[in-house]
């Protein structure tokens, strides 16, 4: 089953399992997205990707913690929620699942619109890109939503028609370890679900913000590998919210999310 095995990956897998099955399952993607950056995105949508995105995803609005963000996301009435894992003709699909550390963030952002109005905003490892509408719905200036999967940036299109937001620009390449610009905030929920991942993440977001200023909110249920991280020592806990019974059970059991300011 696809779900079942997203849930397994994110919990307790390790990264070079989390490369291999992308690389076991992922298809070309170029005839569809055209090019990594862009400003106008609906344009790059192609007409079968987005009936395939449709067909196989469930539009929610319920079950999480913003139900003013209607998702396309997997749920049991879908079809690959069953499904073998191998079926999925594309990478693994982890931006089809509403994540309770972006969930965490998104209520927080639309709860505390003050923390990105007006501002610059980088949202990592978006997804569904539920953290980046959010910060849109706040009155943000500029959000860009990066993800390393070309298909979680058509999800994204999809989910800005939804919830009647203006298209943000979607780089869908990995940035980390890179230089960046002068970000006001970069947001991100789940990514430290592997180690290796988690040693490249802490010293990029200490230089971005050492050097810019850049305010960081990180988003985690308390996964092993996140409380267990060196990071969690220039932690600042802003708010912590308990988890809707359908997300409960969807990451093995996890209660609740909470939202961390990283102050290094």
């Amino acid at each position: 089953m696809v779900f079942c095995c997203l849930k397994w990956l994110i919990g307790f897998g390790s990264r070079d399992v989390l490369t291999k099955a992308s690389r076991s399952s992922n298809r070309s993607t170029s005839l569809v997205w055209r090019c990594c950056y862009h400003r106008t995105p609906g344009s790059f949508l192609d007409p079968e990707m987005r009936a395939f995105l449709e067909e196989n995803t469930e539009v929610s609005s319920s079950g999480h913690l913003t139900p003013e963000i209607r998702l396309r996301l997997l749920t049991p009435r879908c079809r690959f929620w069953q499904e073998r894992a191998d079926l999925w003709p594309y990478g693994d699909p982890f931006w089809a699942i509403y994540w309770p550390g972006g969930q965490a963030l998104s209520r927080y952002i639309l709860d505390n619109p003050d923390a990105v109005r007006m501002g610059s905003v980088l949202d990592l490892g978006s997804g569904c890109g539920a953290t980046a509408i959010a910060a849109v719905m706040s009155g943000a200036s500029q959000v860009l939503a990066n993800d390393i999967d070309p298909i979680a940036g058509m999800a994204m299109v999809l989910n800005c028609e939804l919830n009647n937001v203006k298209p943000f620009p979607i780089l869908t390449k990995n940035i980390i370890d890179t230089e960046l610009d002068n970000w006001d905030l970069i947001v991100l929920g789940d990514m430290f679900y592997d180690e290796q991942l988690a040693n490249s993440l802490h010293p990029w977001l200490r230089k971005c913000s050492r050097t810019h200023g850049t305010k960081v909110l990180i988003g985690d249920p308390g996964r092993p590998q996140f409380l267990g991280h060196r990071i969690h020592g220039q932690l600042h806990k802003v708010v912590e919210y308990s988890l809707p019974e359908s997300t409960k059970q969807e990451n093995n059991g996890l209660t609740s999310s909470i939202v961390w300011s990283y102050q290094p």
